[in-house]
């Protein structure tokens, strides 16, 4: 099998990576030193997390000169994310920092004012021309997670001769890919770009810059204009806890009570609602935008022990190209022989083994009140913090779980409150949403909208709006609730619980901004396909992903 050199170190999820080259039948070889660098043909630079950080570990390593040395040589080069931040002069990341210089420019922050920054999602790569470049397509669409970008500046990198595939967030145009010989970069994460980014990464091995772009794939300029920019994600959910066999499978909550009905009683088997590495590759193959496991039981156990779980992603990134996120435990622990394991251990563990990011719960809750306590200070020693600085923000995802706390009058509490979707038990008008732990069993005296302000400041990339009133419902996303979250915070929401038909897709994000919404139980059961329900947001005029099927 053909061999591509990828250059070792701590780069996140490199695994899904190894995955998508194994997937295409080449096989990995490690660059373990700087002097192995010269001995690569094709040479790939992955990256995520922060620049300055990123490039301080490539120069104490001895890797700048050998790496801006095979560029030079003409040897093929693919920069992925930071790989390809590295290549510019410099980003506002961290201005003492400078990258290899290679192409002209720096890169600055998105502007936070008008949308959601990390910007996270699918978006557009679109090279225009009439020829295909390394495969990409303008009517597909690629995966990106970045806070920082070079701003597209209409002929400043063709004139020194580079092609740019450009894209837009909100009103801002950068720079998504750049390519020139048999150097390429990306901003997106083409192993993480289902069908769209396996196709890139092939003709990159294959050493095919150009091809013609067949008709079918063809756009006028006005169509590319339109179905450009970042599209509504839609994110397959699984719970995974154990049954009373022991077998680890996908269940549904009703309330986040999982256990089935018999009669009026409670406390029933387990739902089984299928095996999780099985789901997750059928929502794959549907077009769901991520994929998100929870395992709603790891309280109990050391995730260090937990090898099913960890098995169960690795699995699973082997054969699913999209975002993985796994929550459920990534908090310090203490092992049985007494060995105290931190949550960057545990998140390294699932990185190291397929997943993207990682869901913080009831952690985030005590770190929320600690930061409050302390006037609203990082020390730097939360699971949040630690995770996201080793990672980026970007790896790291909140989940709440908070619940309608009913108010006569707006004076009757501290908390900001919102109008109550329903009236309460005894007829009030309004309710605050209080954040809970321990599986919704425990309440606290934080608001959601507290909750995710702390959150931002610590470090948190995104936020995994979950409402314990809608859970298993079927009647729809807690729009009051969405809408006071996208409001307390400028990191992307993601939207939870309620979930029964694809209309309620396209109304949580009309009504709230939301920047993606998350389903489950309809899809497990069968009622919907994630295909179905974007069928339904499409014809309603919001843009999403298709699916591609062949690379």
């Amino acid at each position: 099998m053909p061999t591509v050199h990828l250059l070792d170190y701590v780069a996140g999820n490199v695994r899904s990576l190894v995955n998508a080259i194994e997937a295409l039948g080449w096989t990995v070889e490690w660059v373990k030193s700087p002097a192995e660098v010269a001995n690569a043909d094709k040479l790939i630079l992955p990256g995520v997390g922060h620049f300055g950080h990123c490039l301080t570990q490539f120069a104490e390593a001895g890797y700048t000169a050998p790496i801006k040395a095979h560029i030079a040589s003409g040897k093929p080069f693919l920069g992925i994310c930071v790989g390809l931040q590295a290549l510019f002069e410099g980003s506002d990341e961290n201005p003492a920092v400078p990258g290899f210089g290679v192409i002209p420019g720096t890169l600055r922050r998105f502007d936070a004012t008008d949308k959601s920054v990390p910007h996270i999602g699918w978006n557009s790569a679109n090279a225009g021309g009439a020829d295909e470049l390394y495969g990409l397509r303008p009517t597909s669409k690629y995966y990106y997670v970045h806070s920082y970008a070079v701003p597209y500046e209409a002929g400043a990198l063709e004139e020194a001769g580079w092609r740019v595939a450009r894209a837009r967030y909100g009103k801002e145009e950068f720079v998504g890919a750049v390519a020139r010989g048999s150097v390429l970069a990306t901003q997106f994460h083409p192993e993480k770009s289902g069908v769209a980014g396996l196709r890139l990464i092939k003709a990159f091995l294959e050493g095919r810059v150009e091809a013609p772009l067949a008709e079918e794939w063809r756009v006028s300029d006005e169509k590319a204009e339109r179905e450009e920019g970042l599209t509504r994600r839609v994110i397959a959910c699984l719970d995974v806890r154990a049954n009373d066999a022991g077998d680890l499978v996908v269940t549904k909550g009703d309330q986040y009570d999982v256990r089935e009905r018999e009669g009026t009683a409670v406390g029933g088997q387990v739902r089984n609602l299928g095996k999780p590495v099985e789901l997750a590759r059928r929502y794959y193959e549907q077009g769901a935008d991520e994929v998100t496991f929870l395992n709603i039981t790891s309280f109990r156990n050391c995730p260090v022990a937990d090898l099913p779980m960890v098995e169960i992603v690795r699995r699973t990134a082997e054969r699913v190209f999209v975002p993985l996120t796994v929550g459920g435990g990534i908090r310090d622990v203490v092992e049985p022989d007494g060995e105290r394991v931190s949550a960057l251990d545990i998140a390294t563990l699932y990185f190291r083994n397929g997943a993207d990011k990682v869901s913080i719960g009831s952690d985030a809750v005590d770190a929320a009140e600690a930061w409050f306590k302390r006037g609203e200070r990082c020390v730097g020693d939360t699971a949040i913090e630690t995770i996201a600085a080793a990672y980026g923000r970007q790896a790291v995802v909140v989940s709440v779980d908070p619940r309608r706390v009913y108010v006569a009058s707006l004076g009757d509490t501290k908390h900001e409150c919102v109008r109550a979707p329903t009236p309460g038990p005894n007829g009030e008008a309004w309710c605050w949403y209080q954040c809970t732990v321990k599986g919704g069993r425990e309440g606290r005296d934080i608001s959601a909208q507290e909750l995710v302000r702390a959150v931002e400041a610590l470090g948190a990339g995104e936020v995994l709006l979950n409402c314990i009133d809608r859970d298993g419902s079927g009647h729809g996303f807690e729009l009051e609730l969405v809408r006071a979250v996208k409001a307390a915070c400028s990191i992307p929401v993601i939207a939870s619980s309620g979930a029964g038909r694809p209309e309620h897709f396209s109304e949580v994000f009309r009504e709230t901004g939301a920047d993606a919404a998350l389903g489950a139980g309809m899809f497990h059961r069968g009622e919907w396909t994630v295909g179905e329900v974007k069928g339904v947001m499409h014809k309603e005029g919001l843009l999403v992903r298709g699916v591609e099927n062949e690379i």
